[in-house]
């Protein structure tokens, strides 16, 4: 067959496989038109071999050579056929046959703007398959130079080009900054008529623009103070145009312009160079907040919300408010109503905490579900870190768990008990708070683990008035218990062994409770075990072994929150707004009376735990040093330790299978 017969039955062959039919055929024949003299017979070759073999073939090795010999052909038609059929079917082993024959095309005189436009794109591909395999230090400063080229497809494909290399190496291509700031500089002072071949509905170049900005959002402001007032004179004249009426009323014209216009924010974002810049953007963001295009809306809250972060432009940012606070209870779009609160999270200061937490807790009533995790756990972390009032903060959690309790995260409620052991004025406030909160007829399972952990600690508080007495804090979370889960149930068995040390009164009704068949024999071996070993601690222990057993607890070490980590889970972009790390989760850490060190609060109130003196602020960029550990003071009688060892010593009662000791508590 000849070269026309061979593309013929080739070109069916595709037709074929695009039908979905295997084709296992015909391959050799379609790599034999690769070196093919005709355009149209190498130019099916190059697409069978793009859409049907790939680069793990057995003909990948005639495939490479065909390839790299149309590379150094001197046709441009050739060198742009060889190098699209890499971008589609490059590999690692590819990149490394390959990978140096393609930078010599981008400095050679002879080469047309086609081929260095397809050789950046090439290179492109390659340096995203194997960067090592790549070295180009030697063409660096040529393909700076590109971004000169009098053909604007080629400064936009060196861009592409250059904004990987970058994210590679940013030192090492600094040199393109003054040259990408020439050039920005030139098509924002043209006029669409200078540059016909690239105007998009009035907009000189919008594609290449946006991609000049984001090239210069990989590198450090510009040392050179011309360099910077060129390139704020190109910014502040994106920002005229901004303002300049449309010159049409088509939907294409004001998406390049306002593309232009944002790209141009994010940079004066990424710099910070010049203030009176920041503030004529924030303002011209904050005139779209109430544009009628949905799209303008998102990425004006988007945008002021990396501004907000800003000193610079807080104030600026704040003054909108109340329009964004508006936009929240009205915005018929989820996506927008996430970016307002987004924005709300960010512009959140003292002066206007309280304002924007309680906006957010009315909107949490009536959110989506999709969103109402993450909106939890911004509104804690705000409550938190800009609280006056631990009261209040408390109020807010207890709330957070009574409007969305199934999407309070452990980490929110572990924290809140956190807060309320470590500072004293708080914690009368916080046990009347939960006992108010439990008496409601239905309450949410993680409301009865914050309430019955914090009233095991600190019920005593609150037992001098007879509407909350020992007797009726019992009945009151007794009343809960069979309608809660295992785990909740564990803690509270652990706060009736504590009601035992703090109302010596009622342990009669305590004990009866422990020993019933439902708990002596349940199912569960983890109650069952603490049933039968809080019903003999309670027995054999004196006074006074209780007393130290069952201690309140000590303060927790101030750490980081733990909701700043769960918040960069669920939203890594937001949890960086207030910090730029957040760390580990610091949950308590309970020591049972059995011995066993368990991380979790469900598993009812620890004894004991290293003390440390409480930071000011909750959520702290710098962790507060946590001091050694203290043991537990001395027992009053010197018989104590020794029946702390034999506790369960004397089988009066069956254990559970391989009860634990408690000489681990010494």
């Amino acid at each position: 067959m000849d070269g026309y017969q061979k593309k013929k039955y080739v070109s069916k062959l595709i037709f074929i496989f695009l039908l979905g039919n295997d084709i296992d055929f015909g391959h050799q024949e379609a790599v034999n038109l690769l070196s093919s003299v005709h355009f149209s017979e190498k130019q099916i070759g190059y697409l069978f071999v793009s859409v049907l073999i790939g680069s793990a073939h057995d003909l990948s090795q005639l495939i490479v050579q065909a390839i790299r010999h149309d590379i150094e052909s001197r046709n441009p038609i050739f060198n742009m056929l060889a190098m699209q059929c890499v971008a589609n079917i490059a590999s690692k082993d590819m990149a490394e046959l390959i990978g140096k024959d393609i930078p010599p095309l981008l400095s050679s005189s002879e080469s047309t703007p086609g081929v260095k436009q397809t050789a950046c794109l090439c290179l492109l591909k390659l340096l995203r398959v194997n960067p090592k395999a790549i070295s180009i230090d030697q063409h660096a400063l040529r393909i700076v130079q590109l971004l000169n080229d009098r053909h604007l497809g080629v400064v936009t494909s060196a861009c592409s080009l250059l904004e990987e290399l970058a994210h590679i190496n940013s030192m090492g291509f600094s040199d393109c900054v003054p040259v990408a700031v020439t050039r920005l500089s030139r098509i924002v002072t043209s006029s669409h008529a200078d540059l016909h071949d690239y105007t998009y509905y009035f907009v000189a170049a919008p594609w290449l623009s946006v991609k000049i900005m984001r090239l210069l959002q990989c590198f450090p402001i510009p040392d050179d103070a011309i360099v910077r007032s060129r390139l704020s004179e190109a910014l502040d004249a994106i920002l005229n145009r901004a303002q300049e009426p449309g010159k049409s009323k088509k939907i294409q014209h004001s998406n390049a312009k306002n593309a232009v216009l944002f790209e141009a924010v994010n940079l004066i974002i990424h710099f910070e160079g010049d203030p009176s810049l920041q503030v004529r953007a924030c303002n011209l963001l904050g005139t779209y907040l109430t544009n009628k295009e949905t799209n303008m809306r998102y990425l004006s809250l988007e945008s002021m919300s990396k501004l907000a972060t800003s000193m610079t432009t807080r104030d600026a940012v704040r003054k909108h408010q109340d329009t964004v606070l508006k936009a929240l209870q009205s915005e018929r779009d989820v996506s927008v109503r996430m970016r307002a609160i987004d924005l709300l999270y960010a512009m959140c200061d003292h002066t206007n905490a309280k304002t924007i937490v309680e906006e957010l807790m009315s909107y949490l009533q009536k959110a989506d579900y999709g969103i109402r995790e993450t909106l939890v756990l911004k509104i804690a972390i705000l409550a938190e870190k800009f609280a006056l009032d631990y009261a209040w903060y408390v109020d807010i959690i207890l709330n957070l768990i009574r409007y969305a309790g199934d999407y309070v995260s452990e980490e929110v409620w572990y924290r809140v008990i956190q807060i309320v052991i470590n500072r004293q004025e708080v914690q009368g406030y916080a046990a009347k708070t939960c006992f108010e909160a439990l008496q409601a007829p239905a309450c949410h399972e993680n409301m009865i683990k914050v309430g019955g952990y914090i009233m095991g600690e600190f019920g005593n508080l609150i037992a001098g008035d007879p509407q909350s007495g020992p007797m009726v804090q019992f009945q009151l979370l007794h009343s809960k218990f069979h309608l809660c889960s295992a785990t909740t149930r564990a803690l509270l068995l652990s706060v009736y062994i504590k009601f035992v040390n703090l109302f010596p009164e009622i342990k009669p009704h305590i004990q009866q409770v422990l020993q019933s068949d439902h708990q002596a024999r349940n199912p569960d071996q983890e109650l069952q075990q603490r049933s039968i070993e809080y019903l003999k601690l309670s027995n054999i222990a004196s006074t006074d072994t209780l007393a130290t057993v069952l201690e309140e607890m000590p303060p927790f070490p101030e750490k980081e929150s733990s909701l700043l980590s769960k918040l960069y889970q669920t939203a890594p972009w937001t949890a960086k707004l207030h910090l730029d790390k957040a760390a580990a989760p610091a949950k308590p850490v309970e020591l049972t009376v059995s011995g066993t060190v368990t991380p979790s609060v469900a598993n009812g109130p620890s004894p004991q735990k290293p003390q440390t003196t409480p930071t000011t602020s909750l959520i702290d960029t710098t962790p507060a040093p946590v001091a050694a550990a203290q043991p537990p003071p001395p027992p009053t009688d010197p018989n104590t330790a020794s029946l702390l060892v034999d506790v369960f010593a004397t089988p009066s009662l069956q254990p559970a299978p391989h009860p634990l000791s408690l000489s681990s508590l010494l």
